[in-house]
């Protein structure tokens, strides 16, 4: 399977791009700007902010060109100059650096710039799940580079989503059930859930979704083994299932297994991985363990990030976007009692 990119984009998109450096490898839109979430009009779609991820082989000579061509798109740490900027980039938070509340052809845009290799790391290994959670969900792909690591790295991250989710599920379990799962591992342990996020946000992501998420995971549940997918009747059934949990343990990323090591092995038995993951798979709350291995990655890197994203957007454009997610999560509590 592959991650198809738009090769015939939106004019609107192809302005946008045209407005950056031209040397990204992989470009993307998201959000609720780009797939409407349930609870929002398409008045309100259009109205949205758009948010954009570009990855950069060389971010330095990047950030040299963009502060040339957008030099009003960042806080004050323009003034120390594209190197310093890409080490903040690199060394803080989760590797990506946002302008954020930046106008463009008539909307309002977020980008955030990451290295290609940080980008390949978090894909292959979760380091931080920050891009690579976003992209466990349907996205617009605008420029995809001819990158054959590149394409294996998309896929893989999304093998690992459908691996992980499985193990939080039971033997059997609808499609919605495991897009759900799946849409919500980047928001687990994630503190902006707490305040700043409509809580039922994983769920209006998934149910105006559906089809997009088919879409994305189709070819790699149809050739999961030892999973029997019945896409006619969205439902899908493990089997042979400890033998499976066995062998999907040991095919979670380096970083969750140290994870999961650390929460299961105690402190100087020091056992083989291999040991600990078998433990992992036949314990029955294997999926509580699961979760609770990817919530400490992804609250990591969201306070992390979040701090970092003061001093990259400057506090006037902080405390702007703050109060719309603020504004958004209000909606969502008015709209539950309308719902129910």
């Amino acid at each position: 399977m592959t991650v198809p990119a738009l090769q015939n984009s939106s004019v609107f998109y192809r302005r946008i791009l045209s407005l950056f450096p031209q040397d990204i490898s992989l470009a993307f839109a998201y959000g609720s700007a780009v797939f409407r979430q349930t609870g929002t009009s398409q008045g309100q779609v259009g109205k949205n902010m758009l948010d954009f991820i570009f990855a950069v082989d060389d971010p330095v000579t990047w950030h040299t060109k963009n502060l040339i061509e957008n030099r009003k798109h960042y806080s004050l740490l323009k003034h120390l100059g594209p190197k310093r900027i890409s080490n903040i980039q690199n060394d803080h938070g989760a590797g990506i650096y946002f302008n954020t509340l930046v106008p463009a052809d008539n909307r309002v845009i977020k980008y955030g710039v990451i290295s290609t290799d940080t980008l390949m790391d978090d894909l292959f290994n979760w380091k931080t799940l920050y891009v690579a959670g976003r992209l466990h969900k349907p996205v617009r792909i605008l420029l995809q580079n001819g990158s054959g690591k590149l394409r294996a790295a998309l896929v893989g991250n999304l093998k690992s989503a459908v691996i992980a989710s499985f193990l939080m599920l039971p033997e059997s379990f609808s499609e919605e059930d495991l897009f759900l799962q799946i849409a919500g591992l980047s928001y687990s342990g994630d503190f902006r859930m707490v305040i700043g996020e409509d809580k039922s946000k994983v769920s209006n992501i998934v149910k105006d979704n559906m089809p997009h998420f088919r879409k994305l995971y189709n070819n790699i549940l149809q050739e999961c083994p030892h999973v029997v997918y019945k896409p006619q009747q969205g439902r899908l059934e493990v089997r042979g299932v400890m033998y499976w949990l066995t062998i999907s343990c040991a095919d979670l990323n380096s970083t969750l297994h140290a994870n999961i090591t650390r929460l299961v092995d105690p402190p100087g038995k020091n056992r083989d991985v291999e040991e600990i993951l078998l433990q992992v798979a036949q314990d029955p709350d294997c999926g509580s363990v699961v979760q609770h291995g990817i919530s400490s990655i992804v609250k990591t890197s969201s306070i992390t990030q979040s701090a970092k994203g003061i001093a990259t957007a400057g506090l006037f454009k902080t405390v702007s976007y703050s109060v719309k997610k603020l504004q958004k999560m209000w909606r969502g509590w008015r709209r539950k009692p309308s719902q129910s």
